[in-house]
């Protein structure tokens, strides 16, 4: 379905059934499709609502660079959810996903149940660290830009951070590669500089204040995103951390069934 919020068409997909609903946000290139796999699962005990955030899928790609900025994306969450009727949900999201749903439980958080986090971060702790992350962003914005959609993915595909990756078969590789093409250059550079590490606050000092309960998740291989849930585990008041071994930044994929198992266990309270 396609909601207008503030003159942005988002394009949302719901479906499952039950209450508190689960709110699902993909990463960086990502879109809707990414949680496909795990809808009937998750959908058997909640409604789901999987949107694809602006500048990805089918929302639509708006030029004004200031509809990016994390906090006015979390402002659009909010108004999907009151288009839907939804008052209180369950929000799980992955990387880009994560920050943005970190965002939107400190701006909003008597919407919030219970938040889970997949290899995500508050952002960067430093002015210094985030003017030095708007920079190189800024310079891949401009690579996407020049060089197309096909050049980034291929780029993209390759840094380290999702080397692991590469031990899965070439038929999942495949079928993220062509969600990955179907993004626009506008949509994900403009993504890039509006929602960047970089460019959105860093929440480091704000994050004790979240009361409700946080699952952080991060592949025994990703050791970058191990540090950083260490330094959250030690600021949340109430949340667990579990480390997914043989698994790098995407556990969402490399480790699906282990994935859904963690979800929907936290959801139903048994961990």
């Amino acid at each position: 379905m396609d909601v207008a919020i503030d003159g942005i068409r988002y394009h949302v997909e719901v479906c499952g059934e039950g209450a508190p609903p689960l709110v699902l946000l993909h990463g960086f290139t990502g879109d809707a499709s990414t949680w496909k796999p795990f809808y009937d699962t998750f959908g058997e005990h909640a409604t789901l609502i999987a949107p694809d955030i602006i500048g990805h899928g089918k929302t639509e790609s708006h030029e004004d660079l200031s509809r990016y900025q994390i906090e006015s994306v979390a402002h659009d969450l909010e108004g999907i959810l009151d288009e839907l009727g939804v008052n209180e949900v369950d929000l799980l999201g992955y990387s880009m996903g994560g920050r943005l749903a970190i965002t939107f439980a400190l701006l909003f958080p008597n919407r919030v149940r219970k938040l889970i986090l997949e290899s995500a971060s508050p952002g960067l702790a430093t002015e210094e660290e985030r003017e030095l992350r708007r920079f190189k962003d800024a310079e891949l914005a401009q690579f996407i830009i020049e060089h197309g959609i096909k050049s980034f993915v291929e780029y993209w595909e390759e840094i380290p951070l999702f080397s692991s990756m590469k031990r899965l078969p070439a038929s999942i590789n495949d079928s993220i590669r062509s969600q990955r093409l179907s993004n626009t250059t506008i949509g994900l550079a403009n993504s890039l500089l509006g929602m960047g590490t970089g460019s959105q606050p860093s929440w480091w000092g704000q994050i004790d204040q979240l009361a409700c309960e946080v699952l952080l998740l991060t592949g025994g291989e990703d050791k970058k995103f191990c540090g950083i849930a260490e330094g959250m585990l030690k600021a949340l008041k109430k949340s667990v951390w579990i480390v997914v071994e043989n698994s790098g930044h995407t556990i969402h994929v490399e480790e699906r069934e282990k994935f859904g198992t963690i979800v929907s266990d936290f959801l139903s309270k048994k961990i």
